[in-house]
């Protein structure tokens, strides 16, 4: 019998507290081929904790696999601070209140306080409670905006931002050593609520979370006035009463909510990539826009913590703006109304990815703030904010933005928060208005201004049990040949951050790389244009980031198509 075999007989005797995962295991008895994709390795928790396809056996989320991973981060708690405690939320995936409430069961039967919302939050609401609570510890049950059969559960420190690379490499060796059957300590529920080791978290603590979000508006005054228009869908997730409530707080009175998509529904009826990067998620929303004639659509993912909008084109179509286009025209207006208002602080410090667009070097240098480039992942930008802050110079801090949707003002939490956001982007929206300007427009002239930079992402899946190796031989490919020229622009250097050094190809000339390590290619083009790859540190897909750079849109366009079409060839996709 093979090991895969194996485990699964134990699974089918063992995995009993769970009905659903019961019927999973009957159903596959003699399909060798859904017994190895579920068992031939465990589900592995990365830099930021766990995601994978919610079911039955080692590489599937459920309550085993949550319950060994929660002891494993009991057990580093314990060991690292006295009289512990942990927040915890979650969205509305299937199975996150289960996890979540399984998570305290663990946390609680280790003698760590755990702190619980009461219905679904956003992750945003997780990093604040953390903070404002005093934890030592959070836990946000979600797979942001993937599929419905995904869930996940992301872990934070007691800094409220996704624990550190050395934190993750700890905390994995402690889940390692805790065996998936009979090895995590756990206590009843409602035991723990009675007992007062696990506690609900009071509203008290959510409505000091808006009004610190309402703290970062810069013209709320003009909003209330400005006749603002809305469409918002929550994408049936979290955002639907926090995102309400905060542009409620600022005066847009006319939102209209996509009603298909109010409700929190794991199962994502209407829109099966619930992520608002894509077209396809917005679909409902474009289809309300139609009728309601919007100034503005809104579109937050499941956790909440990215938001995409559209708005109107004179022919009365409704245009997507990308992640890159939001975050550089919030931050052109943070540092440009700031500073007609004398409100920006000494030395000010705004952070972007090595994967978000450069015009904001262009912005950032305009105004003089200091332009901080982190790894992927917004807890690199968090860091920074915790960097400042140790300084005392939190106040330093005024935008982050990530390529993926992602943006926050403000130090009160340490993640991405599209509930700033939506407030902020409506603010702009409703400022740009009230001065006889679209958001079109304003993009444009952004544009006009510096430069025509496009920028766009491609996945590539690489799913089940082939699919790890793939991505490893593409990275190895690439390291040992990297391409000379792509799209019919000649490569000037190559970025290694797994190698930590940056290779100039005319010289080889080699200098020093001192972001952290990861597994991270950057291909630098001429004319300023780039590709980036990487494997995704929480999905089964490896990630490639193009930029190029235009006279004309038209012509950075061209230039994009070129760069994307090569690429593929190049990877064998």
């Amino acid at each position: 019998m093979s090991k895969e075999n194996e485990l699964y007989q134990l699974w089918c005797e063992k995995a009993v507290d769970d009905p659903d995962l019961q019927e999973e295991l009957k159903s596959i008895a003699g399909d060798d081929e859904a017994i190895l994709d579920r068992f031939y390795r465990d589900l592995e928790f990365g830099t930021g904790g766990l995601r994978g396809v919610i079911g039955a056996g080692a590489y599937r989320l459920n309550i085993y696999t949550i319950r060994r991973a929660t002891q494993g981060l009991a057990d580093y708690v314990n060991e690292t601070y006295k009289n512990p405690s942990v927040a915890i939320s979650y969205d509305s995936r299937i199975k996150s209140d289960v996890f979540a409430k399984a998570t305290a069961a663990v946390m609680a039967a280790n003698g760590i306080k755990a702190y619980i919302y009461t219905e679904l939050m956003p992750t945003p609401c997780l990093s604040w409670a953390v903070r404002e609570l005093g934890c030592q510890a959070g836990v946000m049950v979600t797979a942001s905006h993937n599929p419905a059969k995904y869930n996940g559960y992301k872990v934070y420190g007691d800094d409220g931002c996704q624990i550190t690379l050395d934190a993750a490499n700890t905390v994995i060796g402690k889940i390692n050593d805790v065996p998936m059957f009979g090895g995590a300590k756990v206590i009843d529920f409602e035991e723990g609520l009675k007992s007062g080791m696990i506690e609900y978290i009071d509203q008290s603590v959510i409505d000091k979370y808006l009004d610190k979000v309402a703290e970062q508006g810069i013209h709320t005054d003009l909003v209330a006035d400005s006749g603002l228009k809305v469409v918002y869908t929550p994408l049936n997730g979290t955002g639907n009463k926090p995102v309400r409530a905060i542009l409620d707080k600022i005066g847009i009175k006319e939102v209209t909510v996509v009603p298909e998509q109010e409700k929190p529904d794991g199962n994502f009826p209407t829109c099966p990539f619930p992520n608002p990067e894509i077209r396809e998620a917005l679909a409902k929303g474009l289809e309300l826009c139609d009728k309601v004639k919007p100034d503005l659509l809104l579109a937050t993912d499941p956790d909440c913590d990215r938001v995409g909008i559209a708005v109107p084109a004179p022919d009365g179509s409704y245009v997507l703006f990308s992640g890159n286009e939001v975050g550089a025209m919030l931050l052109k207006y943070i540092c440009q109304e700031r500073t007609a208002l004398g409100t920006m602080p000494k030395h000010p410090v705004a952070v972007k990815t090595i994967v978000t667009t450069d015009i904001c070097c262009k912005i950032a240098e305009e105004y003089g703030v200091e332009l901080r480039n982190v790894l992927t992942g917004f807890k690199f930008i968090g860091e920074q904010i915790g960097f400042l802050e140790k300084d005392n110079e939190a106040d330093r801090y005024i935008f982050g933005f990530e390529e993926s949707y992602g943006y926050l003002a403000g130090s009160y939490v340490r993640d991405k928060d599209a509930v700033v956001a939506s407030m902020l982007i409506c603010e702009m929206a409703a400022f740009y208005r009230t001065k006889g300007i679209t958001l079109l427009q304003a993009r444009e002239e952004l544009y006009k201004q510096y430069g025509n930079y496009m920028h766009s992402q491609e996945s590539f899946q690489c799913e089940g049990a082939s699919g790890m190796e793939k991505m490893k031989e593409i990275m190895a490919g690439l390291r040992a040949n990297a391409p000379k020229e792509i799209g019919g622009l000649k490569t000037v250097s190559v970025a290694d951050y797994a190698a930590s050094e940056q290779t100039d190809c005319a010289t080889g000339a080699k200098t020093v790389l001192t972001l952290p390590k990861s597994d991270v290619l950057a291909f630098n083009l001429e004319q300023g244009a780039s590709v980036i790859i990487r494997p995704s540190g929480t999905e089964p897909k490896i990630k490639a980031y193009y930029t190029a750079i235009g006279e004309t849109k038209a012509d950075a366009e061209k230039t994009e198509a070129a760069l994307k079409a090569d690429f593929k060839k190049i990877l064998g996709f």
